[in-house]
């Protein structure tokens, strides 16, 4: 029998980014006055994506909305509340409320993974919710908080009418809202799946590699560790709930 070579198992490739693959922003949720008479952001949902608060200073809430119905949860520092895709939420803020944001796939639910709770018509024609949800590339700072501001009414208009039809025993409007949110995100869903797979999929990927070193008695991997560390790539940006700090982590 000819003996053959010793094969070195290769070495796991780290996974650089933020722990599970996740993304981070600094929020400071908006104080524009709604119809309602509450102040803060755009009601919205994720498809693909768990999102999570954990506050650091002021005070509010947020608003909540699936199919087992409406809830209000209260926000102030230390609180840590997290929802699974397919949540509508709504943040409140009573006062300075400012929060840590974490969201699943690098940051995708800033990124692309939402759909907002506008009027059923804008749902349904996919270039006029484009429209309506889109601020301008190029405008200034007022005319970028009023569209920022437009679309927060328009989807406060809809997230009361799904909120009223919920509380009332209709589960219809709700239902037809997550089909059409399906619809405007399901041409997307390919290039999310290549965030996913660069991100989440390769941090546990990672840990799996970490694992199979660690039980064969290899310690070689622990001399590739790495340190990182980032200031906020964009402040003040204009997001769904408020102005965001947002560090570039991927």
């Amino acid at each position: 029998m000819v003996n053959q070579p010793h094969r070195a198992q290769a070495m796991p490739v780290p996974y650089e980014g933020l722990p599970g693959g996740i993304g981070v922003s600094r929020l400071s949720v908006y104080n524009w006055p709604a119809t309602d008479g509450r102040r803060g952001g755009t009601p919205h949902l994720h498809l693909t994506c768990s999102e999570g608060y954990a506050v650091t200073g002021g005070s509010g809430a947020v608003q909540t909305l699936t199919a087992d119905g409406f809830r209000e949860i209260p926000l102030s520092p230390g609180a840590l509340v997290w929802f699974t895709p397919g949540t509508i939420h709504r943040l409140v803020n009573d006062g300075g409320l400012t929060i840590n944001v974490l969201m699943q796939n690098c940051g995708l639910p800033e990124a692309g993974d939402a759909v907002l709770t506008l009027p059923s018509p804008l749902l349904a024609d996919p270039g006029a919710y484009r429209a309506a949800v889109t601020l301008p590339s190029d405008g200034s700072e007022a005319e970028l908080a009023a569209a920022a501001r437009h679309r927060r009414d328009l989807a406060v208009e809809g997230f009361t009418a799904l909120r009223e039809a919920t509380e009332a025993g209709d589960p219809e409007p709700l239902a037809a809202f997550h089909r059409a949110a399906v619809a405007l995100a399901r041409p997307l869903a390919a290039a999310w799946r290549e965030r996913w797979r660069a991100g989440a999929a390769a941090a546990a990927e990672a840990t799996g590699d970490q694992l199979d070193q660690l039980e064969r008695g290899d310690a070689r991997y622990l001399a590739r560790a790495v340190v990182r560390a980032e200031r906020p790539a964009v402040r003040g940006r204009f997001g769904m709930c408020g102005r965001l700090d947002v560090y570039d982590v991927a």
